[in-house]
Formats: structure tokens, sequence, C-alpha cells
């Protein structure tokens, strides 16, 4: 039986999104479901010069109320959260063994608007993808399903960071020394500090 594995699309995604990805042979993205607050689908966690540090895209507030679907949710541009990413980004990793390598492949997404956040993430696995090397394609869900069908592992909950316990191998951060290793940030932690390596460190880990 294939090994197909259903997850959200979120915003520069967790390391445990990617070795859910790497050790699976199919991906479905739930496009579908409700937008909720408070999650990775439109946040990322990255490591400083003072820790964790929170990158939050804010999105349009409607008046449809909490059945907005995420495919609906449009994204805000009042407050040039981009240049506010990318100079966090900058600051956190321009020191990294591979920031100026990649840096030309994530660039784009903090200089084009895009209307919805889901057209992002969608945009933001194929870059990442590229950066590592390999091809994980996905196909995306045509209706949202409470529980998923038989042969499909659900790892939807790990969009949301809180209920996301994994605990993975360190490898080394720019700013360990000063604050120890942080666990599970996003992909472009372990992008930006082993470089392609990083595919190999995906296959070797393990999800609770």
């Amino acid at each position: 039986m294939t090994n197909t594995i259903l997850l959200h699309p979120t915003y520069f995604p967790s390391i445990s999104h990617y070795v859910a990805m790497a050790q699976a042979e199919a991906l479905v993205f739930e496009v579908e479901d409700s937008f909720q607050k408070q999650t990775n689908r439109n946040r990322m966690y990255i490591h400083n010069a003072n820790g964790m540090q929170m990158l939050n895209i804010p999105i349009k507030h409607t008046k449809v109320g909490p059945g907005q679907k995420f495919k609906d949710v449009q994204i805000e541009y009042a407050f040039g959260w981009q240049k506010q990413h990318f100079k966090s980004l900058e600051a956190a990793y321009r020191t990294s063994p591979y920031f100026e390598y990649f840096e030309d492949d994530i660039r784009p997404v903090f200089e084009k608007d895009y209307k919805y956040l889901l057209d992002l993430n969608l945009e933001i696995h194929d870059i990442i993808t590229s950066c590592l090397g390999v091809t994980w394609t996905y196909d995306k869900t045509e209706e949202y399903f409470k529980e998923v069908p038989a042969g499909i592992t659900d790892f939807r909950d790990l969009a949301n960071g809180k209920k996301d316990e994994n605990q993975f191998e360190p490898y080394v951060q720019v700013f360990d020394d000063k604050n120890g290793f942080l666990n599970n940030l996003s992909i472009l932690d372990l992008l930006f500090n082993e470089g392609r390596n990083a595919v190999d460190y995906l296959k070797n880990q393990q999800l609770r």
C-alpha cells in the first residue's frame, strides 16, 4: 500500500512537515478546511540572536465568520510584513553556511504580492523542494474529511505548532552557542545551516 500523507500547506513549514514528506511516497495537501487562527498556516519560527522568533503573516479579516475556508483567506499587505520578514531572516542567518546559496531562491516570496495565503504556501513548497533538490509532487483535497480515508496518514495536526511535540536530533545552528539547540523550527533553519544535507537528515528522523 502506498504511504500517503495528508498535510496542511503552511508558511515555510516546520521541520516535522518535511520529515513526514521525506518518508512518504505520496503527498496530499488539505485545501478544503476552514481557516484556524494561531496556527502555522501563516507563521513560522526561526532562531535569531535572542532565541526563537515568530514571523507572522497578517491576513485580511472578513465578516464571513469562523467558517471561512482557508483557500479564501487573503493576505494583508498594509504593514510591510514582507520586508520585515526578510530582514529578520537576514539578521538570523546571514552568517549561516548556506544563506547566500539559497537567498535568491527564497527572495521572490518577499517581493511578490500573493492575493491568497494558500497560493503563497503552495509556491513555498515548490521553492523549498527545489532548494532541497527533491521532487515531491502533491495532490490537493477535493472535499473536507474530518476522518481521513483508509490508507492515508493524517498529519494535519502538525500545522498546530502547540500540538507538535516531535523532537529531532540536534544539528549546528548559528546561535546554538548562545541559546542552545532550538528544536523543530522552520525548514529554513535546517536549509540555511545544512544545505542539501538536510534531505538525509530528514529521512533519518522519527515522528511521534
